[in-house]
């Protein structure tokens, strides 16, 4: 039976959920806080049609978990949160703009109580609407323009594959490295065209199809239609779109070592699935871990930094994949258990 709201918050750990009907759109917004205690609850808005508005619920506290556990294993005194905007079909123009003011005005009237940025479906444009009404989001530099974490968590994403690489692979560098990379958005397009410089061989896959066979054609690189990523013969996969495509049905069509990406949620069932892999003899590098990046920069930026400063910070992500990797051998356990109670200690301490 379909999770409805009640199942859902009886099974959820996290502290609260506020759930607000836009009426005009008739947009559900979820802001899901799972904890305070660390500091303000700090998460992306997501902005997606959902089948039903359960499921963007769902979506908004797996989120927030998630960002709970990447500030912890990132040692950041903040909270994780997360909100979630279950459009009815695509927004543009005036609703758009009309529909983020709305939700800027929300986010305002918890007073500080969680704080956002930009996130799946939603852009630093989206990101200066709200802060027209909200003091509440970050990535806003000094001079008031936005700061687009995409590119910082997909520098992130590169060191973390170079390290789980090294220690997986006892390989030094990503030249000819097989890559195959799901979803090339906002974090995937710039993954990708790092690993092409780093002399990565890839192929490529996104819903929107020509928008893979541009960048295939542009780099010299492979496509395939998306449902065919998964068996793509590769080193590595990088799931760089949506959540929960790790699952009983995929992970036995997957024809890698690693699985390492800046999708959020990429397990479905993460405990069951994160066996299911290693059973495979295949790395799981948690997400909320190799993906943390942009919370990385958007967590300790000053509103001077420079471009270059802030990015050289992301190397900080490709130590903490090392030392996990490493803790998880010694423990004879999965990755994701060694992030959990990396994680849990953080928050227990």
């Amino acid at each position: 039976m379909p999770p409805t709201f009640e199942t859902l918050l009886e099974t959820w750990t996290g502290e609260s959920v506020l759930i607000h009907r836009d009426r005009p759109t008739g947009t559900w917004v979820f802001i899901a806080l799972y904890s305070t205690r660390p500091g303000t609850p700090m998460g992306g808005t997501r902005m997606r049609v959902y089948d039903r508005p359960a499921d963007g619920l769902r979506d908004a506290l797996r989120l927030a978990e998630g960002m709970a556990y990447k500030w912890a294993c990132l040692g950041l005194e903040k909270g994780g949160g997360k909100a979630v905007l279950a459009v009815p079909e695509p927004m543009r123009g005036k609703a758009r703009r009309d529909l983020l003011l709305r939700y800027g005005k929300l986010v305002e009237s918890l007073g500080g109580a969680f704080a956002t940025g930009e996130d799946l479906g939603t852009t630093p444009a989206d990101m200066a609407v709200l802060h027209e009404v909200t003091r509440y989001v970050h990535g806003i530099r000094e001079d008031g323009r936005v700061t687009d974490p995409g590119p910082f968590t997909a520098n992130g994403v590169a060191h973390g594959i170079r390290s789980v690489v090294t220690e997986v692979l006892d390989r030094r560098d990503l030249e000819g490295l097989r890559v195959a990379v799901q979803g090339l958005g906002d974090v995937g397009e710039p993954l990708v065209r790092i690993l092409h410089r780093k002399g990565a061989d890839l192929t490529l896959a996104d819903v929107e199809v020509d928008r893979a066979e541009d960048l295939a054609r542009e780099l010299g690189a492979a496509s395939v239609p998306a449902a065919e990523i998964y068996c793509a013969d590769c080193d590595v996969f990088a799931p760089c779109a949506v959540g929960g495509i790790l699952n009983p049905s995929t992970i036995p069509q997957l024809r890698c070592r690693i699985v390492a990406g800046s999708a959020n949620n990429q397990l479905e069932v993460p405990d069951r699935d994160s066996l299911h892999l290693r059973d495979r003899g295949i790395v799981y590098v948690p997400d909320f871990v190799i993906n943390a990046g942009g919370a990385l920069v958007f967590g300790t930026m000053t509103g001077t930094d420079g471009p270059e400063e802030l990015m050289a910070k992301t190397e900080a992500i490709g130590f903490t994949v090392r030392e996990i990797l490493r803790e998880a051998r010694e423990r004879e356990e999965t990755p994701l258990e060694a992030a959990f109670r990396r994680a849990e200690r953080v928050l227990r301490d």
